[in-house]
């Protein structure tokens, strides 16, 4: 199990290049992976994406790069001549109608737009695959700490559907004499009624086949268990789950709401309010699930 937060993040140096790579992400129902790059880098993106999805399935993933490049090496520079002269000239000419001094230094020259570049020659094949390099261990601080929580959350999981699994023997348990206390409780309203000690056994039977219909959470029980069982093989799964236990929990809670709806019970009542308490909390832990 894997959580869908966490953060990775690698330096490399190689040369005088240097590369960061970070990589945050948070829960999010698909994939959505958002790339933030020096210019130059986009014809790598689609394979900056692959390696990721390669790796997770779901979440929002922010992906941070940085490079520097402190060496000469891929590096010119250059002096637009032509246009150093033509603000020379303009110059000149205008310090001549305003009467000034042409004292015109050439590294002001410079500092004019587009007189001094430095142009960037170098291996791009060599950059992506570094960059690429930098990526993978980025990406394998990213999973191992995904995974670390996932773990913290599997735990918390585990203890949960186990309150839930002894909320539901209670249930069982509390469900099994519901009958019985049904027929006693009959028999002494009609006596109370009819202010007789003769009760008509074949209409009592007929009431109690109806009551025992009506009130019957056998089968909400038995599916709920199964649910539970689903639940914890799930959980021990080495493949995204999260979406395959949200729906879980979603069955769950509609077995659970039924049999709250036909039981009369306090005891009843009162457990099914706990472990719908509980089913929330997981519903909001898995949340973060991948």
């Amino acid at each position: 199990m894997n959580s869908m937060t966490g953060y990775g993040r690698a330096d490399l140096d190689r040369d005088f290049r240097s590369y960061t790579v970070e990589i945050k992400s948070v829960n999010h129902k698909y994939s959505d992976i958002s790339i933030k790059a020096p210019k130059g880098f986009w014809v790598i993106e689609d394979r900056i994406r692959k390696v990721l999805l390669e790796r997770i399935s779901r979440g929002k993933i922010d992906i941070y790069i940085t490079y520097t490049n402190n060496g000469l090496d891929g590096r010119n520079l250059g002096i637009n001549k032509d246009l150093a002269k033509k603000y020379i000239e303009e110059l000149k000419s205008l310090a001549k109608e305003n009467e000034i001094s042409t004292d015109i230094q050439v590294t002001e020259i410079t500092k004019f737009p587009d007189v001094l570049n430095i142009e960037n020659e170098q291996n791009q094949e060599v950059i992506c695959e570094e960059l690429l390099e930098c990526l993978n261990m980025a990406v394998d601080n990213f999973v191992k700490m995904r995974a670390v929580e996932g773990l913290k959350i599997k735990e918390d999981l585990k203890n949960r559907i186990e309150q839930v699994e002894k909320d539901a023997k209670k249930i069982s348990s509390y469900s099994a004499g519901l009958v019985e206390e049904y027929i006693v409780k009959l028999e002494n309203r009609i006596k109370e009624l009819l202010k007789t000690d003769v009760v008509d056994q074949n209409r009592l039977a007929q009431e109690i086949v109806i009551y025992s219909d009506k009130s019957s959470i056998e089968e909400e029980l038995t599916r709920l268990n199964s649910h539970i069982i689903q639940f914890k093989e799930l959980i021990e799964d080495d493949k995204p789950i999260g979406k395959k236990i949200d729906f879980l929990i979603q069955e769950m809670n509609r077995e659970v709401n039924t049999i709250g709806s036909k039981s009369g019970s306090l005891e009843i009542t009162n457990a099914v309010i706990e472990i719908k308490t509980i089913l929330e909390d997981i519903r909001e832990q898995i949340q973060n699930v991948e």
